[in-house]
């Protein structure tokens, strides 16, 4: 899946999420993405890909369908009414799994062993997508503070 595609693909995903209240383009970054919670938590994340084998970006997109993947249970992601970069990656991975594309092969949390939070994607089509989390804040925050620096909890 090529990264326009991919970029509207996760935003539509997460946005049927049943804790996402929204899933807006992150201003002034061409595949960002800004996910408000239901609790006006908020994750500013940037998209990057890596494309299929053989691909340059020329011509027409060939999508490869497979299997999609199992349907997993939707975690638990607010802890005492917060988010956590660990909860957030877990919760929306499942999300993007739980999305029935048959181009997805599998959506996984990067976990404690990454240097920093986010969320990836791997195609039937050999292309993958990582969803790095950039920011995040408590409702009401703009984006703003160190990258990657994100709080235990918001």
């Amino acid at each position: 899946m090529r990264p326009n595609r991919c970029h509207e693909f996760v935003r539509e995903a997460l946005a049927k999420a049943p804790d996402i209240q929204a899933v807006d383009t992150w201003e002034g970054r061409a595949f960002g993405l800004h996910i408000t919670f239901t609790t006006g938590s908020q994750i500013w994340a940037g998209m990057t890909f890596a494309a299929a084998p053989g691909d340059k970006g020329d011509g027409p997109e060939t999508p490869v369908h497979g299997e999609t993947p199992a349907e997993v249970p939707m975690p638990e992601l607010f802890k005492d009414g917060k988010v956590s970069p660990t909860g957030a990656e877990v919760y929306l991975a499942a999300a993007l799994t739980n999305a029935h594309c048959d181009e997805v092969e599998s959506a996984y949390p990067y976990g404690s062993e990454a240097k920093n939070s986010g969320v990836g994607l791997r195609f039937h089509s050999g292309a993958r997508a990582f969803i790095l989390f950039e920011l995040a804040g408590r409702p009401g925050q703009s984006a703003g503070g160190q990258k990657y620096n994100l709080p235990a909890a918001f």
